[in-house]
């Protein structure tokens, strides 16, 4: 499977755990977005939750504002940027992440990325597989 192929939406979660640790899936996750091993998708509502969430959390993550305004802007220059013009809400469990779905659908994505799997419970109807890093990893060739 190409990089091509692996279009993924990454829950806000999964940015802050690789961020956060150099240990686990998550940061792998974000170095296979670095080596353009898999594509991420964006809506300005996502880029604007990774933003908050961050900059919210600069001290426990040890980075600074430009440093996180760094991160996000490589983010942007890496991912594939979508519109979202058909809601889909309510739709989950949690009303903040009906978002994170519809940008799935409008960018037909197959995967959602995230450690709140429950919380994304329906996703299947639309043909969207809810999976956390580790997951992912194992459909990176």
């Amino acid at each position: 499977m190409s990089a091509s192929e692996i279009k993924v939406v990454l829950d806000t979660n999964v940015l802050f755990a690789g961020l956060y640790s150099s240990k686990g899936a998550s940061f792998k996750v974000l170095q296979a977005i670095g080596a353009d091993q898999l594509k991420i998708v964006l809506s300005t509502a996502l880029l604007f939750e990774y933003e908050d969430v961050l900059k919210r959390n600069k001290k426990v993550l040890g980075l600074s504002i430009r440093e996180i305004e760094s991160i996000l802007d490589a983010l942007c220059l890496q991912s594939e940027h979508q519109k979202v013009f058909f809601l889909w809400r309510p739709r989950l469990r949690d009303p903040k992440d009906d978002h994170v779905l519809e940008l799935a659908i409008a960018s037909q994505s197959k995967w959602i990325v995230t450690y709140n799997i429950k919380d994304f419970k329906g996703s299947d109807l639309f043909g969207i597989n809810v999976l956390t890093p580790k997951k992912l990893l194992e459909k990176i060739p």
